[in-house]
């Protein structure tokens, strides 16, 4: 409106009048409007009212229905179209557009501003169909729109989502002689980079070379919001270079682009020219150097920045409190909440949001319930996005039922967003079922689930055939362009075991990210397919897409599983291209690659140059060293980890008990085991899992079971190694106990639990019990029997002295029988005796393994025991001959 008066009263108003020429005096006491006829009325000094009115916040109807009133008292508004435009831009501002436009109907003579007032007034209360309806109307009538018409209708067909008639209005702009107008292009600028393509709106910027501080904010405050603030930053130091003087504006918008990239070394520079141009007490500028610091980590200089502030707003203690949030620093974060309460700041939805945030945490339930009573107290809970925020916190609290509670009761308001987070809420517990039920619900409802809900649902699917299903009903509704319902489809299909079909969805998808790259690679890893996972992340780098820190551990755990020194130093050498070395997510990839290459000179240089060392990085170097045979370097490591007062997590602590395994030394065992305990880690799977088989690899199947019985939920493999450790020690009937316990717990069995029953089974000669045990492997779980499962099925024919059997079982193997399980009927004939099947044994063990001196020796010693001297000295010729050497043998006494 300022410029509006400003292009058709030059020649009346003073220059200094020109900023607030739209705007009448508020009236201090309304009451002097109210007087007799006698009242002799004041002069009225139109410049004096539109000064002040608007400033004073007073431009409310009633009050402009009072000026309407006084004016036409003096008979001065149907003859001034100053004192109209005004009037009809107070009824605007009071978002009464039904008074300003009856006046503009009866305004006798319309000129340009009495139009681009109406069409602005439109604007300010989002009818922005009518602000499109009264500019065609206008043009209609003969008037040519001005600058300020065009940006108006411009900024109403960006709200509008109307590209086309955005496109027409900027080239009926250009026609006219607008092209190199600031305030026509950064409307332009702004409905192309938030309706088309950033690039567009870069095109237009770059047009005309312009010095308009609006025009450089459009297309950098663009660039930010499309996720391009690299190109933010360059354009800001165009822009200083160019002598273009950036405004509060332009510092908030850069502020926030540092912030997204994490970029605090040009952030500090930002904020210097933030003091060098005093913008530093502007509230928007100072939250968003607030964000700055609490994005990179840095919550003390982020506090100091908030304390500076002379003012605060809302945002402001929203973003000191999102802040402590990031860091896990719930306390601080509870701290600023109630002195937000205490001062009396108007708290908003972002504002709970981020305090529930805090609450994620097990330890938090008391403090989650004290929050959400005040929500419920303050009226809160019927926001959308807090009850959603609720069902979440809940949700890793671990008390989904609450969650349910919470979606209950916002039932009738409920939003997609809320049908999404509740869907999450039963994945994340594991609640597969009612994931999967809620889904049906949705769609029994009517409701058309949105990407979110398909994505939540697809994340728990391990039934192949309602994959396929879901996958239907996303290609039936279009949701399949979508990446993050394109990647959940393909994982989900990895996850199911179809890596064909994962890699067909991959393949079909229209766009790629970062995450559905390394996705895809890391399915590949999982399931075998090492060397495909590395020709896929070549393939992305050929596409000239710049791999995150996820794309680069994908590849990382791909060259480990490959045992790729090679690839895997390429990919380092990448990554510190990248200047990504360091940190926590790939420095922890990097040293479990090098350590599951054997190279642990240098996973342990990766190690120490690691500015911050998180669980992964620790447990994988403790892994390899003791998987290298480097046990006492495993113990040193472990011992360092504590001293520095580093996070254990439980599968570090799992990889030195493995390695204490390896030496034997129950001592250490017994030492690790009580620190264990002191830290709260021995009801943990995986650790309890490794107690097991350390104790049991120390001869102590008491403590064993001791360890089993306090293990919290054991799982698949704990199980299994209980059983294993009972047939190893000759326990057999207590092996088959435990098997059949975890049956009734519901745990399907995997092929090496079967292992561990079929040699519970031969260690105590129950050969019934083993041919059940091995056919319903296949009849009841579908798992096929390897080498491994009749090797101890012959194991078990040999101790109990029918080899006979054995030799007829080993015959009709499906599989053609190895040097192992031949091997095996050769020591059983040693035991009882059974020269010529140990002859036929041994002759099949020598042509499949011909360079092993097993066989030979366990010949050797057979005749021997027989008295036949002569075959004994021509096996040890034979030997001789073809270069066959026994080893020594040696022990730890």
């Amino acid at each position: 409106m300022t410029s509006f008066i400003h292009q058709n009263f030059q020649g009346k108003i003073l220059p200094s009048a020109c900023r607030s020429i739209s705007s009448l005096a508020v009236i201090e006491n309304s009451t002097n409007f109210h007087g007799t006829h006698d009242t002799v009325l004041p002069p009225f000094l139109p410049l004096h009212f539109s000064s002040n009115y608007t400033k004073s916040g007073r431009c409310t109807l009633r009050n402009t229905k009072i000026l309407h009133a006084h004016l036409l008292k003096t008979s001065i508004l149907p003859s001034d179209n100053f004192i109209i435009n005004s009037l009809m831009d107070w009824y605007c501002k009071s978002t009464s557009m039904v008074h300003a436009l009856r006046l503009f109907d009866k305004t006798p003579q319309r000129n340009l501003v009495s139009w681009n007032t109406l069409i602005s007034g439109c604007n300010e209360n989002f009818l922005f169909q009518d602000s499109w309806r009264y500019f065609c109307k206008m043009r209609f009538s003969g008037f040519d729109p001005n600058q300020f018409t065009y940006g108006s209708v411009l900024s109403a067909c960006t709200a509008l989502g109307s590209p086309l008639y955005g496109k027409l209005v900027y080239s009926l702009a250009m026609k006219n002689g607008f092209f190199s107008n600031g305030y026509v292009r950064a409307g332009m600028i702004d409905l192309l980079s938030k309706l088309c393509s950033f690039e567009d709106a870069l095109r237009v910027f770059q047009d005309v070379l312009c010095d308009n501080v609006v025009c450089w904010n459009t297309i950098i405050s663009g660039a930010v919001k499309n996720m391009k603030n690299w190109t933010a930053l360059y354009l800001f130091c165009q822009m200083c270079s160019r002598l273009s003087r950036p405004n509060n504006f332009t510092f908030s918008i850069i502020l926030t682009a540092c912030a997204a990239l994490e970029e605090l070394e040009f952030g500090k520079a930002v904020q210097g020219w933030v003091i060098k141009y005093g913008a530093g007490e502007d509230v928007f500028v100072g939250t968003a150097t607030i964000d700055l610091y609490a994005k990179c980590r840095d919550m003390d200089q982020a506090l100091m920045e908030f304390l500076r502030m002379p003012i605060r707003n809302v945002v402001s203690w929203t973003a000191i409190i999102s802040g402590f949030v990031q860091k896990d620093d719930s306390i601080s974060a509870f701290h600023f909440f109630k002195e937000m309460r205490k001062v009396g700041e108007k708290i908003n939805n972002y504002t709970i949001t981020s305090v529930l945030t805090a609450c994620t945490e097990p330890a938090m339930i008391k403090e989650a319930v004290q929050l959400h009573s005040w929500i419920f107290k303050t009226g809160f809970n019927l926001d959308s996005t807090v009850s959603s925020t609720l069902i979440n916190m809940y949700s890793k609290i671990g008390a989904v039922n609450l969650s349910e509670r919470v979606f209950r009761e916002m039932k009738s308001t409920t939003t997609l967003a809320m049908w999404a987070v509740m869907i999450s809420a039963f994945a994340q517990n594991g609640s597969t079922g009612k994931a999967v039920e809620l889904f049906q619900r949705m769609l029994q409802e009517g409701l058309r689930p949105d990407k979110f809900c398909s994505s939540s649902v697809l994340s728990i699917v391990d039934s192949l055939g309602l994959g396929r299903q879901i996958h239907c009903y996303i290609l039936k509704i279009g949701l399949f362009p979508d990446i993050s319902v394109g990647s959940s489809l393909f994982t989900m299909y990895s996850k199911c075991g179809s890596l064909e079909e994962s890699y067909t969805v991959f393949e079909q998808m229209p766009d790629k990210d970062n995450v559905s790259w390394a996705s895809m690679i890391t399915g590949f890893s999982e399931h075998g397919q090492a060397k495909k996972a590395v020709q896929l992340f070549k393939e992305m780098l050929l596409e000239e897409i710049r791999p995150d820190q996820m794309t680069l551990t994908a590849a990382l755990t791909a060259c480990s599983a490959l045992h790729s020194l090679r690839k895997g130093k390429e990919v380092h050498g990448y990554a510190l291209r990248a200047r990504v070395g360091k940190e926590v997510l790939v420095g922890g990839a990097l040293v479990s690659m090098y350590s599951k290459c054997g190279v642990l000179v240098l996973a342990r240089r990766v190690f120490d140059m690691l500015p911050q060392k998180d669980k992964f990085s620790c447990s994988s170097l403790v892994s390899g060293y003791a998987q290298n045979g480097h046990i006492e370097d495993a113990l040193l490591l472990f011992h360092e980890i504590r001293m520095a007062d580093l996070c254990i997590d439980s599968f570090t602590v799992s990889s030195v008990i493995g390695a204490v395994a390896i030496l034997n030394r129950l001592d250490i065992g017994t030492q690790l085991h009580a620190c264990v305990t002191k830290m709260g880690l021995d009801t943990e799977v995986s650790v309890g899992c490794s107690l097991v088989t350390m104790y049991s690899k120390c001869g102590s199947i008491d403590e064993c079971h001791k360890v089993f019985e306090h293990i919290e939920k054991p799982d698949l493999i704990s199980w299994t190694a209980m059983i294993v450790s009972y047939a190893q020690h000759g326990k057999g009937a207590d092996a088959l106990k435990v098997y059949d316990l975890m049956r009734k717990e519901g745990i399907k069995p995997d092929s090496v639990t079967f292992v561990g029953v079929l040699s519970a089974c031969s260690h105590n000669g129950m050969v019934e019990e083993g041919y059940f045990h091995l056919n319903s492997m296949a009849k009841e779980y579908g798992i096929e029997p390897d080498y491994y499962h009749y090797a101890c099925m012959v194991d078990l024919l040999g101790r109990s002295g029918r080899l006979k059997e054995a030799e007829r079982f080993i015959n009709n193997m499906p599989i053609e029988p190895d040097g192992l399980i031949w091997g095996i009927l050769l020591a059983a004939c040693k035991v009882h005796g059974d020269t010529e099947l140990g002859r036929l044994a041994a002759n099949r063990v020598i042509e499949l393994e011909p360079c092993g001196a097993g066989a030979y020796v366990a010949l050797s010693n057979i005749c021997a025991d027989m008295g036949w001297w002569e075959d004994v000295l021509k096996i040890r010729s034979l030997m001789e001959g073809t270069g066959v050497k026994k080893e020594p043998g040696w022990s730890f006494v």
